[in-house]
């Protein structure tokens, strides 16, 4: 029995509701073997002061501020008041390597080597640069393999590739669709689908995460098929970066790309991260955008018009890193390397196994998120079809104003959960069930 299932027991079918709830959400939250670091982060207030903070379960949207990152932007401020130019070499954090800073625990947060990963740029440009070096049609090969419910702007990204090569995204995007009447893509239909028109496969592109449902893909078994059947393989890991453990390099990923303003927690447009396995970094060959910081940085400011890529992710720079929109990235990269992936992991699997158990018996919703633990990240994808004329947005919007539980909709008709393990508690948890359960059943 799972700790979602034990803590639903005790406390009545479906985790039972009022008073002894709420003492048992408070009883794991007090007895989880990995605590919460909620007072590292400002959390928003609550209205209505039933609670003083609200029960975030956005972090799969926009995650909190860390309260490092004040400190750390205020010195950077400072620097560049007090030093002006002189900030890129004489700083507390020197300007000309800052994105540096960030390399190594970027590089343990995906599971690559630190020369395989860079900090730059935001999401779809960094796939675009991806597409640039590693989408290459030829004869047959010619298709960009999504998955039907991809995020809109990687459907935007790949049509317009397509169409930058001379070809009709109709023929060129193959949407990968789950069996009839299911919610998800079966690792063993993607697969089969490598196994029988690989050859007409030039790039393998889908969400490490889904964005709408939530499942989490099997990187490792999709990336080996994809691999096997002669196509490029490169992941969206903008919802699995920082929600579930990643090994790039050891699955043999060709490139991927994430943002970090999710579960990274590094503020609005944050700067993005990109890996490029080491096989491509050391291949000269490998055609790419390129630009200033693509250079080597030894040689940089020679002003030479030939350029000279480092054998790193550095080569697929193009402008000098935004150093007050790293700070943030850094600060939180800090508290992931004291936090540690495998633990917050194995936390994450606690509370949203609490909360799916709690919301299996609400009428009226479906969770569309895998049951399987092993097979979701730190979101519960909720459907509400509808629920006493309710639409997702309006629910949301009345979780908020009504009970301070900030979650996010996807319209018509899913409300999105995600319990962050840094900062989410089993207490939130209840407070979602609960103020889920009052509001459909009273509309």
């Amino acid at each position: 029995m799972t700790a979602g299932r034990r803590a639903a027991a005790a406390a009545g079918r479906g985790g039972g509701t009022g008073p002894a709830a709420e003492a048992e959400a408070r009883r794991l939250d007090a007895s989880d073997p990995v605590p919460s670091l909620r007072a590292e982060f400002h959390v928003p207030p609550a209205p209505g002061g039933a609670y003083p903070e609200a029960a975030y379960f956005a972090g799969n949207s926009l995650g909190l501020q860390p309260r490092t990152v004040a400190g750390l932007l205020r010195e950077e401020l400072d620097d560049w008041a007090r030093l002006g130019v002189e900030g890129h070499t004489r700083g507390r954090r020197p300007w000309v390597d800052y994105h540096e800073l960030l390399r190594e625990p970027a590089a343990r947060l995906v599971g690559a080597l630190p020369h395989e990963v860079v900090a730059m740029n935001t999401l779809t440009v960094n796939l675009h640069l991806m597409m640039a070096s590693f989408y290459r049609p030829s004869g047959e090969r010619t298709r960009i393999v999504i998955e039907d419910t991809a995020f809109p702007s990687d459907s935007y990204a790949v049509a317009s590739q397509a169409v930058h090569h001379g070809l009709d995204p109709a023929d060129a995007v193959v949407r990968l669709r789950p069996r009839d009447g299911e919610e998800h893509l079966r690792t063993e239909d993607v697969v089969a689908y490598l196994e029988r028109d690989g050859a007409r496969v030039a790039l393998l592109l889908l969400g490490g995460v889904n964005y709408l449902t939530g499942q989490l893909m099997d990187m490792a078994a999709i990336t080996r098929a994809g691999r096997a059947a002669g196509a490029v393989v490169g992941w969206d890991l903008a919802h699995a970066a920082g929600n579930v453990p990643l090994r790039l390099h050891d699955w043999d990923v060709d490139f991927a790309a994430w943002c970090t303003y999710k579960y990274l927690n590094s503020g609005p447009g944050a700067v993005a991260g990109c890996f490029v396995h080491e096989r491509h970094v050391r291949d000269a060959s490998v055609p790419k955008l390129s630009g200033w910081w693509g250079t080597e940085r030894a040689t940089r400011f020679e002003m030479a018009p030939e350029i000279r890529p480092p054998a790193s992710a550095d080569a697929w720079q193009v402008s000098n890193p935004p150093v007050l929109a790293l700070a943030p990235v850094l600060a939180s990269l800090e508290i992931f390397d004291r936090a540690g992936m495998d633990a917050l992991r194995a936390r994450s699997g606690r509370l949203t196994g609490y909360l799916a158990d709690r919301l299996a018996p609400i009428p009226g919703i479906s969770v569309i998120t895998p049951s399987d633990p092993a097979a979701r990240g730190s979101q519960l994808s909720v459907r509400v079809p509808g629920t006493g004329g309710l639409d997702a947005g309006a629910l949301v919007e009345r979780l908020a104003a009504e009970a301070g539980v900030i979650a996010d909709a996807r319209e018509p008709d899913v409300v999105r959960l995600a319990p962050v393990p840094l900062y989410c508690t089993f207490h939130d948890c209840h407070r979602a069930a609960e103020a889920l359960a009052a509001i459909t059943g009273s509309a």
